[in-house]
Formats: structure tokens, sequence, C-alpha cells
């Protein structure tokens, strides 16, 4: 099938995020059958205001119109023409209804795929109509309105909004709303999109006469809506990452789309946005707004040439061998440590991509010279080859700006004392982790998500001083280090390694499938029928075990490191049987894990006497599977230097030196590549990682 065609077909896969499977199973044929023809028209508006002139600023709603714009042309093959940008000053409520009118109203055929695309702040305002009422409203450029009474807003209501989508021609309308509607109070950590209610705003006299004219029009249109939030009262966030904010839900979003796409399974989609969402330091969960029910999901066809990718080559310079690429498709966590040298495969060909600066989600790369390759076309898939990642990386800890300057300075003091722990003033440069205050009395201090979430066992005493309070964080702060790092490992969308793993609980009948990974890019369809959860649960008392099949031609090694639900550091052990078990100084040691070809391996094993129960608290557990070609020689060894009590030698245990661990890891996959010094350009101070070599799958579910 031809790459046009293919992506002509899926234009609307933005439908698949947020919807749960039974609303996805009843949208799935009449989206399917509009897609398969080959004539569509695909048009889009997309919004985005960061500069309002009575409220603060936001700072990624123009990074999001642009991850959006770039996500359409190149992945799903929008024409530019087609794409109408309304920002800042220009996204007025008079403009943005009137683009929706005379670009999409107008314009659009019964035939064509209709986008439509906000960011920025929502809040909540009441209509005379009905006073007891607050309604949903997104907030425009010019959100006070000309008149002389101050109190009048000129908000579009979000009851507008659905009405102008249902409004249009076509039955193939997918709208993505990166807003939210209550403003959290106090707000800790990222930037909300919502603004305070006002109980005295009324709506702008106009607004409502334009609602009472759409209510009398025919709707012919279903629209599937996403929301950037499932709760009504838990705010939409944006985050400051690598010289470049974005909203979290469109980040996720597109950075799915990107690497992917085809996917026919909404379980998996969910399932791995929530992954990547819960690493930015966000509990946002998508929502879908639809009321469509009864029809059959008919799955789309699968690309035979391309699964997803990491970007695309957006220019290319005088040279010829200079491009520019845009890389939205790599894993957030991952691409602020993105490093030079760094290697790229054309999608459609043979050569080879090696980056050579970055700034932000752009990239300058040089082609490899192939003799008789076809010349380079903008446009073109780029898939990632070979990931370089610097050896020494700090843990960053923002400093909350309500803490006083004193107490700023004692912190970063304190934080200055322990190795690869760095602190920055929080919004001012990115961050993993927020230290402030808790919000009671009296005060004490905290380690915080960048949501705001605390973090377990991460709080000081009441009125204890603040380097005491960082002073008990060293054993937190390490574990959290080394869970960062194996994050960086994850490439379930770039690896060759054909690997699929299953999270189940086992019972007397058979086992429940709760989540499942793939290396799609290895797999041309999705060959898996489980129905996972989109939120995956796991009882307190369940016992569970991971079905991970090698399905390449070379064995593969096996490493699962992770935090349980006290976020504290645990590993799987394959212990080795002592020859003489009843000695008693006979310490017992490690063995490798390893899947021949075409095996199916259980972890554990059930032919052992050990089970894996989960215990309590209730909270969220997070897993890292982690392949390599080539033995964990040097992570075994820091494995064995812990000193393990006999309670603690089970199968999946606590991982007392986990940072040694980590690292001795990477050091194990970066000898696996194999990848010649002079020919990568590498150096000493960096790790680089082999796409064909490792994979790195993660898991994440919720204790109840």
């Amino acid at each position: 099938m031809k790459r046009r065609t293919f992506l002509e077909r899926i234009g609307s896969i933005l439908a698949v995020l947020g919807i749960t499977e039974v609303e996805w199973l009843s949208l799935g044929n009449r989206y399917y059958q509009a897609l398969a023809q080959p004539s569509l028209r695909k048009l889009a508006l997309l919004i985005g205001i960061n500069q309002y002139p009575k409220f603060s600023a936001l700072s990624g709603c123009l990074t999001d119109v642009e991850l959006q714009r770039e996500l359409l042309i190149h992945r799903f093959g929008f024409q530019g023409s087609d794409i109408l940008t309304l920002t800042e000053e220009q996204a007025s409520r008079e403009f943005i209804e009137a683009a929706f009118l005379d670009r999409l109203g107008k314009q659009a055929k019964p035939s064509d795929v209709v986008v439509f695309h906000f960011s920025g702040y929502g809040s909540r305002v009441k209509l005379e109509t009905s006073p007891d009422t607050m309604q949903n409203a997104l907030v425009p450029a010019n959100a006070s309105s000309t008149s002389q009474d101050e109190k009048t807003v000129n908000y579009i209501l979000e009851e507008t909004l659905l009405l102008l989508l249902r409004s249009l021609p076509t039955n193939r309308v997918t709208a993505v709303l990166d807003t939210s509607y209550y403003a959290p109070t106090p707000v800790l950590g990222l930037k909300s999109r919502a603004l305070p209610e006002s109980l005295e705003a009324k709506l702008a006299a106009e607004e409502l006469d334009f609602l009472q004219q759409l209510k009398t029009q025919k709707l012919p249109s279903t629209p599937i809506v996403l929301a950037a939030t499932s709760n009504p009262k838990q705010p939409a966030r944006e985050e400051l990452f690598s010289g470049f904010s974005a909203g979290l839900f469109t980040y996720a979003l597109t950075q799915y789309l990107w690497e992917f796409t085809p996917t026919t399974r909404i379980q998996v989609a969910l399932s791995y946005m929530e992954n990547s969402l819960s690493k930015l330091g966000s509990k946002q969960q998508p929502a879908l707004l639809s009321s469509q029910k009864n029809q059959h999901l008919t799955s789309l066809p699968p690309d035979n040439n391309i699964i997803g990718a990491e970007g695309a080559v957006t220019a290319i310079e005088e040279d010829g061998k200079t491009i520019q690429l845009w890389l939205a498709g790599l894993p957030p966590h991952v691409l602020l440590y993105y490093g030079v040298n760094s290697r790229f495969t054309l999608a459609t060909t043979t050569e080879e991509l090696v980056l050579r600066s970055r700034t932000g989600l752009t990239a300058k790369a040089q082609i490899t010279q192939i003799e008789g390759a076809n010349p380079l076309q903008i446009g073109q898939l780029v898939q990632e080859a070979v990931r370089v990642l610097p050896r020494n990386i700090n843990l960053i800890i923002a400093l909350d700006t309500g803490l006083e300057r004193i107490e700023r300075v004692d912190a970063t003091s304190a934080f200055a004392a322990f190795p690869h722990v760095s602190t920055v003033v929080a919004g001012e440069k990115p961050a993993d982790y927020l230290f402030a205050k808790l919000q009671q009395t009296p005060s004490r201090y905290g380690l915080f998500s960048l949501g705001g979430e605390l973090i377990s066992n991460a709080t000081g005493e009441a009125g204890e001083a603040v380097k005491l309070t960082v002073q008990k964080l060293a054993p937190k702060l390490s574990t959290l280090l080394a869970a960062k790092l194996w994050r960086l490992t994850e490439n379930q969308g770039s690896s060759r390694l054909a690997l699929k793993a299953t999270l189940e609980i086992i019972n007397n009948i058979s086992p429940r499938v709760i989540v499942q990974r793939e290396t799609v890019r290895t797999f041309k369809t999705e060959t898996s029928i489980q129905k996972s959860l989109p939120t995956p649960i796991v009882p307190i008392g369940s016992r569970m075990q991971y079905r991970v099949e090698n399905q390449s031609d070379r064995p593969v090694y096996l490493i699962l490191l992770g935090l349980n639900n006290n976020h504290t550091a645990i590993a799987f052990y394959s212990w080795e049987t002592p020859q003489e078990p009843n000695t008693a100084d006979t310490k017992p040691l490690l063995k490798e894990v390893v899947i021949a070809p075409g095996e199916t391996l259980t972890l554990p094993q059930t032919n052992t006497a050990s089970e894996w129960v989960i215990s309590g608290p209730a909270s969220e557990c997070e897993h890292q599977l982690i392949f390599s070609t080539a033995p964990f020689n040097a992570t075994l060894t820091a494995l064995n230097t812990a000193k393990y009590s006999t309670a603690e030698q089970g199968t999946i245990g606590p991982l007392l030196n986990s940072l040694d661990v980590v690292q001795a890891l990477l050091q194990d996959l970066h000898n696996a590549s194999a990848l010649k010094t002079e020919i990568n350009g590498t150096t000493a101070d960096s790790h680089s990682l082999d796409v064909n070599n490792w994979a790195s799958l993660s898991f994440s579910f919720q204790v109840l």
C-alpha cells in the first residue's frame, strides 16, 4: 500500500485516545469506512493562546499548535494550506467562530476529515438563563468584553463549541481540547490551564445569541471530542521541557501517534498514554465525549512499510548533506538527554543520519554517503537507530517559589551535598521533582511530583529545619535517580528485537491479562487479542506473573527493575541453588535470565515454589523490563554485592543499591551494542545503545 493512501485511511486516528473499550468498539466501523475512501480532503483549525491581557501568561500553547501541525502534515498526510492556525491575539472569540464557520463549515464536504484543536485557558461562567448552574467555557484571547460592563466576559461556551462541531457537514470530525475548567487551589507544581471562576461574571450577549442560532440549525455530525482530563475538577497541565513548554496531553498524544501509528487496540493507546503522563509527573487522564453505541470494530489495515517514526525531515540545507529534523516522536523524558552522534535511519531507505545538534524539538543531522542512494526529500520519516545518552545525569529538584529566600538557600546548600543531584527554581528549567512546603499548620517540607502529588515517605517532621529534611531524603533521592535512568532506556516504539511481555494475575482458572507491551516496530500487525484495562488495576493480595515471548532470532537476556507501591526500588532475582545448601556461610548467587529464540518464559517460573504476591498499601507500581542480546555481567555483579538477609531472598525483592545497579546496566547495554567508537564518534562520557541489541518495556499499574 502506498504511504499516502495509508495516511489518508488513518487521518482520524486521533479518535483512539481517551476512548473506553466499549466506546471504541462502537465507533470503529463508521470511522474506518470513512477513512477507507481514497479521495478524502483534510482540514484543520488549530488554536493556541499563551498571552492573555489580564491573566498570567501560559507557556506551551503555541508549541501545542506546532506539535499538532507537524503531526498532521508528516504523519497523516494533511496539506499545509488546509491547516489554519489562530494564535495569540488572532484567537479572539469572533475570529475563532468566524474561522469555524467560513473555513470548516463552508469548505468541508461530506467526505472530508476535520480536526479542531484548542490550547489555552478554560473557566466556568454562569448564564442568566440558568443562574444556578456554572457552564464550562473556553477562554479566547479577548476574554474581557469590549462592553462597558466589566463583569461581562467574552468566553466561548463548551456547549457552543460542541454545537459548532456537530454543525459541520461531515461525520469525520475530531476535536482535541487541551484545557480545563476548575482552577486548583492552591496551585502546586505544574502550571494549570484553568482560570478561577467568577460568580459575578456574565457571558457576552453576542455569544448567547450565537448559541441560540446554533440550536436552531440542523446538526448532521457526531464528532469525537478528546479532552485533556477525565475528572471535571482535574487540571490540564503544561510543563517545561528541553528548551520549550508544551501541554502534557498534547505532547503525550502527538508523541504516541508519531511512534505507534497504526494501532488497532484502544487499550494499548490508553495504557501507553497513562504511562507517559505518569513519567511527566502528572496523574492526568484523557477523556472522550461521545454517545455512539452498538457498532462493531473493524481493524484498521496495518502499514507494511512504515510502523511508527521518531520524526521527519523538515528541511535540507544547500550542501545536501545537512538535514533539519523534527523529533516529536521521541519519548518526552528521553528527549532532554538525547545526545550528539545519536543515529536515525530513513524509514524508506538505507541511509543513516547522524545527529549533530538539537534545540528543543528540532535538530540538525548529517547524512552518511551511500553510493547510488535516492535523493533525500522533505517529509521523509526517520526512525531511531542508535541512542546516545550522557553518563553523567543528575536528578533535578525544583525549589518551589512559595519557599522563603532563606529556605531556598538552605535547600540549595543541602541538596548540593549529594552527588548527581542539582537544584533549579521551579518554572525556570526542566526538573524531575518539586521540593515545597505541605499545605498544613505547623508547616513541614516534602518532595512532590511535578504535578503536585506528594512522594510517599519523602516528608520531614512538623517544624523541622530544611537541611535536616533534605538530609533524610538521601535514600529516596538515590532511588528516584535510579528510576530516572532506567526510564531513559525505554524504546518500545523503536526497538528491533521482536519481544512481547504480558502482566497477568494468576487464578485457579487461567491467567487474567492486566496489560501487555510489545516492540511494535518488529510486528507488522498487533497479533494479540487480550483485553487489558485502560487503567491497569491489581487488587491487594493478587498473585502475579509476567509472560515474556522472544519472537526474535537471537537469545535475549532480561533484567526487571521497578518501584513498588512504597516508592522503594525492587528487582527480579533468579537465584542459583547453592551446592552446599546446609552450609551457613554459603552465599547464594544470581544467574542470568535468558530466553531462547521462539521461547516463552514466565516470571516467576511456574515450576518453582516462589510466588509474587502484591501487598499493600494502595498506590502505584512501576516496572521496567529491560532486554539485551548480551549477558548483563556488570549488572549481576552489582546485584551480588548487596547483602541480602534470608528473608529478602525472594523472587521479586528490595533493590538495596539501585543506583549502582542501573549504572552497571547502562554499561552492559552499551557493551551489547558493540559500536565502534571511531565509527559512531561517541566519547567515553556517553553510552551508545543500538536498537538492534536492546529493548525496554515500561509497565505501570494501580494497586487497590
